[in-house]
């Protein structure tokens, strides 16, 4: 069979073509990597260095020094030592570390500590008054025993309160269906709908 014309002409044939393809692809990850690796270190050590966070938490102002990737949560908990906030999921999917930011409900582990500066957050810690009397939306999981293990209880009133504080506790039905966020593995949401329904006539009472 004869040469292909316009090869034998340019010089190029379909296998050195094709190797030369697959070479120039292989290299570009390579390129990429060593790239990244020419980013100044210093650059991005800056972007690790701790910063002063100035928060507001139950009323009490707290300075701290974090990193600016810290959570909320992990601000909480590791800095501030209110661990009443549980790290469940970690992932925003599970709702153990509600709280509420200016009275709204927030994950706490989806947010930065900095984000919150300026803000008024609330835990479980800081729902019972100062001379130790309960929330009423604690003293509702009592009486409902709307908790078995616990764990997921802080994030179950800190969402229940915020569910009532933006107006979607008005039937069971709605209060289902906005905390569905909050999974509880013990299966105790009858009892913490009832829980809800209490608290929500005693605050609207009150």
């Amino acid at each position: 069979m004869s040469p292909n014309p316009a090869s034998s002409a340019t010089g190029l044939s379909r296998r050195s073509f094709m190797t030369g393809t697959v070479s120039a692809a292989a290299a570009a990850p390579l390129l990429t990597s060593a790239a990244k690796a020419e980013a100044p270190v210093a650059t991005r050590s800056k972007l690790r260095e701790a910063v002063a966070v100035s928060l507001r938490i139950n009323k009490q102002p707290y300075e701290l020094s974090l990193d600016t990737r810290t959570s909320l949560l992990d601000a909480l908990r590791d800095h501030i030592g209110l661990t009443g906030t549980k790290k469940g999921c970690d992932h925003g999917q599970c709702g153990a570390c509600t709280v509420l930011v200016d009275g709204k409900r927030v994950l706490s582990c989806l947010s930065f500590a900095v984000m919150n500066q300026g803000k008024e957050v609330t835990t479980v810690e800081g729902l019972a008054s100062s001379e130790g009397k309960l929330h009423p939306m604690q003293q509702a999981f009592i009486d409902h025993d709307a908790f078995q293990c616990g764990y997921c209880t802080p994030g179950q009133i800190m969402s229940a309160i915020g569910c009532i504080n933006e107006g979607h506790a008005n039937s069971e039905d709605d209060i289902r269906e906005f905390m569905s966020g909050n999974i509880c593995r013990c299966a105790a949401y009858p009892n913490i709908v009832a829980a809800i329904v209490q608290a929500r006539d005693q605050t609207r009472g009150a």
